[in-house]
């Protein structure tokens, strides 16, 4: 079906290429310079069966903000281009997933209208060079970005570390699920007749 997208954004900030293939079998090729969101964007590729690739160039000698926001945008934007018409897809998508200590539920609409709903404690400030405060601003680019309403609930939780990587395991099931084309649904899986 070739459900495949190549986006590219360039500030005085960030240089950034995301490529993404959502009938892929989860391989990845990932760079961004933060390690910690090279591991959350691997893990996200391999859940969600996605093939991608991001190769990030940003100002991390200011700190990690502008990149992984813009991350976010990227991503967003590719997975909305990818998706294509929407025809066939599922349209909504749910995950509760558990790690060690840690129960995350993300649940999404493709509906077009873009919406965040986040609720998670982050106990620590960092995970290696990573603030953890972005977390929260990379899931709202994706968010608005991709024109999905996502939500992202710690059930609970307690290590930091495990607590994000829920999340992003999580939001890849979810994201999955949503993308999956179903045979039964001939058209836009919507009574308004538009998403």
């Amino acid at each position: 079906m070739g459900r495949t997208a190549t986006v590219e954004r360039k500030t005085k900030e960030t240089e950034i290429r995301i490529t993404i293939d959502l009938d892929g079998t989860g391989e990845s090729n990932i760079d961004t310079g933060i390690g910690f969101l090279d591991h959350m964007l691997i893990l996200f590729a391999k859940h969600g069966l996605f093939d991608l690739e991001v190769k990030i160039k940003g100002d991390l000698e200011v700190d990690t903000h502008h990149s992984i926001e813009d991350a976010g945008i990227v991503l967003g934007q590719a997975i909305l281009q990818a998706v294509g018409d929407k025809k066939g897809i599922r349209r909504y998508g749910s995950c509760i997933l558990p790690m060690d200590e840690v129960l995350m539920l993300a649940a999404l609409d493709l509906s077009g209208r873009p919406y965040l709903v986040y609720d998670a404690e982050l106990k620590a400030e960092r995970v290696g060079a990573l603030e953890t405060e972005m977390i929260k601003e990379f899931f709202y680019a994706v968010s608005y970005s991709a024109a999905m309403n996502l939500h992202i609930k710690e059930i609970h939780g307690e290590n930091t570390h495990h607590v994000i990587e829920g999340m992003f395991k999580a939001f890849a099931k979810a994201l999955d699920m949503a993308v999956t084309v179903d045979e039964r649904i001939p058209g836009l899986l919507s009574t308004k007749g538009s998403l």
